[in-house]
């Protein structure tokens, strides 16, 4: 099936780009460049029931890139080609591990820290490939960190079928923002997981927030901020640790 030509851009920070994912495969990726000079790259990944284009994603890679993050976001294959239900993991995992490997050879200037995330299916798709040892191809920079923005630890009502026995072998620090009601997974039902996990593991709850981090009345807008505030301020910390 021919790709897909994308719609307008979501968001007039974004700059759209055809990646080729291998023989008979292409996507597309929105580079979002960040304010300043940090260096840090986020490769962020979306969900599985709405593409690069949904609100929360190009609201979020706007934040993060305002706040010197620089962020690509893409579409995983499925949705490219205008299917609704998700490739399985190797197929998925493939596609982010070669947008990955594309937007770093796109940036102007050097990346000095990589981040894999993603929201929900994306943020678990990070984790997969950081447990695999992932590396960018011709010598690029080491993975830094992981960012899961509401992590799917189980489907809704079914805890018994958990999403965890590949989290203790990732190595890189891990932050997770999950919101207090989330039904794919409480922070109280995250809390012997993350006990199992070597890595440095920072778990950050949207108080009253759900899967997609809606709290009541708060203003969408300021939820997403403070997340963003968040993720910013936990990249920072671990790049000042490791450098």
């Amino acid at each position: 099936m021919p790709a897909r030509r994308p719609v307008p851009a979501p968001h007039p920070g974004g700059q759209y780009h055809d990646v080729a994912l291998g023989p008979g495969r292409a996507t597309t990726a929105t580079r979002y460049a960040a304010t300043g000079s940090g260096g840090t790259l986020l490769v962020l990944a979306h969900g599985a029931g709405a593409g690069q284009h949904h609100p929360f994603m190009t609201a979020m890679a706007a934040r993060l890139a305002a706040r010197g993050i620089g962020v690509v976001t893409f579409d995983f294959p499925y949705l490219h080609d205008g299917r609704k239900v998700p490739d399985r993991a190797p197929v998925l995992e493939a596609s982010f591990a070669a947008v990955a490997n594309w937007a770093v050879r796109q940036e102007g200037g050097p990346v000095e820290r990589l981040l894999l995330g993603g929201k929900s299916m994306g943020g678990r798709m990070a984790t997969h490939l950081a447990a695999a040892g992932f590396t960018v191809s011709d010598g690029g920079p080491p993975l830094g960190g992981i960012v899961a923005l509401g992590y799917p630890l189980h489907p809704p009502g079914k805890p018994e079928q958990l999403r965890d026995t590949h989290l203790p072998k990732i190595a890189v620090p891990v932050l997770i923002v999950q919101g207090s009601r989330d039904t794919f997974g409480t922070p109280a039902e995250l809390t012997p997981v993350v006990a199992r996990m070597t890595a440095p593991v920072t778990v950050h709850v949207v108080e009253g927030g759900d899967h997609s981090f809606t709290v009541g009345r708060t203003p969408r807008e300021t939820v997403l901020d403070r997340v963003a505030d968040v993720v910013a301020g936990w990249a920072a910390r671990i790049g000042q640790e490791r450098s």
